[in-house]
């Protein structure tokens, strides 16, 4: 095994990352002092990256343009030769060694650790997940999955029927905390780009692993503890919406039937009407409905998402 710990590469997409980078790059060196880390930066505009560079250890990749995750992270992977990629969020700080992780990865294809909060619960509905199902997006598109979290769809795609602390077969883990060995990366051909610039990725790419014959493996005993959401929270208003809804566009598009993308588009204009008043209400202004507003465009376009949204950062 400690061969195989010299041949991982984590692979770190950083964006407006100072607050956790420091944290993340420090456990990784402590706990896994035989993985190399790969960080990239995505036009980082806070101090990310002189954050990163006081670990001299660490490779850095300095993007003078937001490439988005996918586009990062097949970036650093091309930059590595190892034989097992760790893709490995700047807000999870690892509190375990990782052979087991590697030793799953070396024998399913892919494997994926336990995400734990402050407290150190697991972090439940986030850390594995079942791929979706139409339905499932249009739960999600309506908030009922939100209004009414204890329903059977939900229920089902965010594992809320298994035990965390078991390992196993699951469909989808956080990309946030994914191990996958080389091959199947490169029988995968990476992350699909077209996901840009965040969400859905990880999501896509269980999907194609399973449908290539891989398994993935949960190993609970390896933990990371997971803060989230630092980097999207710097986005500028409006634009996580956006980027979720096109995001998901394509996802469908991609994997389910014409009258599934229908319905999932319908419910996706449904759910976004009460949103549109209701910021209306809340702000007294028709400035925050603009983000509904462009959703609702999204939905009712043939192709989904424009190539125009942009990453841009909230200016402090």
């Amino acid at each position: 095994m400690e061969g195989i710990l010299l041949s991982v590469a984590a692979v770190i997409v950083t964006f407006n990352s100072e607050a956790v980078i420091e944290s993340c790059l420090r456990a990784l060196l402590e706990k896994a002092p035989q993985v190399s880390a790969i960080v990239i930066d995505n036009a980082s505009v806070d101090a990310t990256l002189e954050r990163v560079r006081s670990f001299p250890q660490v490779s850095v990749i300095a993007n003078r343009e937001n490439r988005g995750f996918a586009g990062a992270v097949n970036q650093g992977v091309r930059e590595s030769q190892a034989d097992h990629i760790l893709l490995l969020n700047p807000d999870v700080t690892l509190l375990t060694a990782m052979h087991l992780l590697v030793e799953a990865s070396e024998k399913h294809g892919l494997s994926a650790g336990q995400l734990v909060d402050r407290r150190g619960q697991s972090q439940k509905g986030f850390t594995i997940r079942r791929l979706p199902t139409a339905t499932t997006l249009m739960f999600e598109t309506l908030g009922l999955n939100w209004l009414w979290p204890s329903n059977p769809v939900n229920r089902r795609y965010r594992y809320l029927d298994r035990d965390l602390g078991a390992g196993g077969s699951v469909e989808q883990p956080a990309g946030a905390f994914l191990m996958i060995r080389r091959d199947v990366w490169r029988h995968l051909q990476g992350l699909d780009e077209q996901f840009h610039p965040v969400w859905f990725e990880d999501v896509d790419l269980c999907n194609r692993a399973l449908k290539n014959g891989y398994q993935i493996e949960y190993v609970p005993l390896v933990q990371g503890r997971h803060v989230g959401g630092h980097s999207v929270d710097t986005l500028e208003p409006g634009c996580r919406t956006l980027y979720w809804c096109a995001s998901l566009l394509k996802y469908a598009a991609k994997y389910f039937s014409v009258r599934e993308n229908r319905g999932i588009r319908l419910t996706l204009i449904l759910g976004s009407l009460p949103r549109l008043g209701l910021s209306m209400i809340r702000e007294r202004s028709f400035t925050p409905a603009t983000t509904w507003v462009e959703v609702v465009r999204l939905a009712v376009r043939r192709r989904g998402a424009p190539d125009a949204i942009r990453v841009s950062p909230k200016q402090s």
